[in-house]
């Protein structure tokens, strides 16, 4: 299998592909895009995406991309991140004036950033590795990045500061698509497979925004007792003020409650798209 990841070789990413594909071709992407594109065309067999991190909130982006394109997700895992202080040989921290990083890892580390390099420029990189590799190729001992230990391996970079996150418990839920017609799910780790309960994700619309319109559409799976993990709104593009909602719910869609709420919920809302069934991460790191 060829899996795509979003970012430059020892970006998180690479590490949760590994955590759930340790077989598969790893194929770095330039944008998150670029990764559901790969999938869609057929060119790559998965994508592995970050989709929320347990300090810093959604990721936005990829929310928005699964409502644009026909791909399912078929497994996740949760990845414990540790951000490093990256820089050059012989950088010593009072030296560093520009920070490059992604902006997730920024906000994730903000704490420390404001305490330590209260006077350093923060600058957004398109990802972690990828901030390493530029510090590397400057060779600026006034640059640092903040990535993985995996990522000053790879970049030849010390380490000015470990663990450096807002909080120890930092964890990012990535999800693994597939295309719909795709075979069944293969070359998952056996952690992966036997770790879990099933769990199906969804995004609807309303039909129109009314009083009691949102509790209406969420009482189809109270009135079965299913729990719903996980609630996310985004904007429905086209349509100002109306917003198009992002469901993690316990059971697998073939379930008889389950089958039932979606048909419920199908007869009150104006679109339905279910994006998989699938088990519960294991938590890797």
């Amino acid at each position: 299998m060829k899996i795509a990841f979003q970012g430059e070789i020892g970006a998180y990413s690479e590490e949760a592909v590994a955590g759930l594909y340790p077989l598969a071709e790893i194929v770095p992407q330039i944008s998150f895009e670029s990764a559901f594109d790969a999938v869609s065309s057929g060119k790559l067999d998965r994508a592995v995406l970050p989709i929320e991190n347990s300090l810093f909130g959604s990721v936005h982006q990829n929310y928005d991309l699964l409502s644009e394109h026909d791909l399912n997700i078929v497994a996740e895992i949760q990845l414990r991140i540790r951000h490093q202080l990256l820089a050059t040989e012989g950088s010593q921290l009072s030296d560093i004036r520009t920070v490059y990083s992604h902006p997730q890892a920024i906000g994730q580390c903000r704490t420390y950033l404001r305490e330590h390099l209260p006077n350093a420029e923060i600058i957004p990189a398109y990802d972690t590795a990828g901030a390493a590799k530029l510090v590397s190729q400057n060779g600026s001992s006034a640059s640092a990045a903040i990535a993985s230990r995996a990522a000053a391996t790879e970049y030849s970079l010390v380490t000015l500061a470990e663990d450096i996150e807002s909080n120890h418990a930092n964890f990012t839920r990535f999800l693994s698509l597939a295309r719909p017609d795709d075979e069944p799910e293969e070359g998952l780790s056996e952690e992966s497979i036997s770790t879990g309960n099933p769990k199906t994700s969804l995004l609807y619309a309303q039909r129109e925004n009314v009083p009691g319109g949102l509790f209406k559409s969420l009482a189809v799976f109270a009135l079965r007792d299913i729990d719903l993990y996980k609630i996310e709104s985004r904007p429905l593009v086209g349509s100002p003020g109306k917003y198009i909602f992002y469901l993690d719910l316990e059971g697998h869609q073939e379930d008889e409650r389950v089958k039932n709420a979606l048909h419920h919920l199908k007869e009150v809302a104006a679109s339905v798209k279910v994006l998989g069934s699938y088990r519960s991460g294991r938590i890797l790191g």
